[in-house]
């Protein structure tokens, strides 16, 4: 074996036929917010089994009556508001500092979730929707058709770029030029380069000489909401798998995951005092929040107010 042959063997090298891909500007994005929220959030997960039954049926006849589309996600992010307003703590960002032990949580005024949208070439993309505090479920429905509609008219790659420029720009107020300089030379030099250094300099120009009204997303859509919302359950419906773990998108404190709708089947004892068999609908969630604001304390307003919900459907009504 030569010594570049070992080198190469040492560092994990590819070897000829392997496929390699590099990461996009997307890809790039959403791993750097994955990577500082594993090392910057110490989680706790909790596990709730949801009996939706009566909630499920209540969803069932709103659905059919209310007089617009009405997915069963745009529900439970409606479920998710109604939490955080008895929880603000976990409607919130965290600042900390390792070397000092300091620290500030700011809780948040307003309630922006970050949800998945699926892209046209079925990408799941992470949008903003904001201000969900005071918004109807009829609101919050046309809020989220509106994202779709604008993601659909939306260059991703272009908006994740903004992205990372905004990222760079804050990373340099903060001081941290070296990690600046580092995502600056990796976006415009080199073979993994995502933009052409020219580009900075070059303004668009529109042949008809008015710009035309731009009706895509825009770089802020894509930053970190106050919570985050994922729903695996939506992309297959044959899905037997819960969520254990995801991490909150930092600087976010709070992230609710949930799995499928699914049958599952019970004893119990029936009016004669006999064991029967039933059935009941169970809504698989988890429950990930930052132990650094607290403990338990904070979780459980969340928790009550969700049972609340599903044992009394009949309140979505009135949303």
């Amino acid at each position: 074996m030569s010594f570049k042959e070992y080198i190469n063997q040492a560092k994990l090298a590819p070897e000829d036929g392997d496929k390699i891909e590099i990461l996009d500007v997307r890809s790039r994005v959403f791993s750097n917010a994955l990577v500082n929220a594993q090392r910057e959030i110490p989680a706790v997960c909790c596990n709730y089994n949801a009996d939706i039954t009566a909630f499920w049926e209540e969803y069932e006849v709103l659905k059919s009556e209310c007089g617009y589309a009405l997915p069963f996600n745009t529900l439970m992010i409606k479920v998710l508001t109604e939490g955080l307003k008895v929880a603000p703590r976990l409607n919130a960002h965290i600042e900390y500092n390792h070397h000092s032990t300091s620290g500030r949580l700011i809780i948040k005024k307003h309630i922006d979730v970050t949800v998945p949208v699926c892209s046209e070439d079925g990408q799941t993309i992470q949008v903003k929707a904001r201000h969900l505090e005071d918004k109807s479920l009829a609101e919050i429905a046309a809020q989220l058709d509106e994202l779709k509609y604008r993601l659909s008219k939306t260059n991703t790659n272009h908006a994740y770029f903004n992205v990372a420029a905004k990222r760079m720009a804050g990373y340099a107020a903060k001081g941290k030029v070296g990690t600046t300089f580092a995502q600056f030379r990796s976006a415009y030099f080199g073979k993994n380069k995502i933009a052409k250094f020219s580009k900075l300099f070059k303004k668009k120009k529109h042949s008809s000489g008015t710009k035309p009204k731009y009706e895509g997303l825009r770089p802020d859509d894509f930053t970190e909401g106050t919570v985050c919302f994922t729903n695996w359950g939506t992309l297959y419906e044959n899905l037997n798998v819960n969520i254990t773990y995801i991490s909150p998108m930092y600087p976010s404190v709070f992230l609710l995951a949930a799995g499928r709708v699914k049958d599952e089947t019970y004893a119990f004892k029936n009016e004669q005092g006999e064991v029967d068999i039933g059935t009941k609908k169970v809504l698989p969630l988890t429950l990930i929040f930052d132990h650094k604001i607290g403990g338990a304390a904070d979780i459980m307003p969340f928790i009550q107010k969700m049972d609340e919900i599903f044992e009394n459907p009949a309140v979505i009504k009135e949303w």
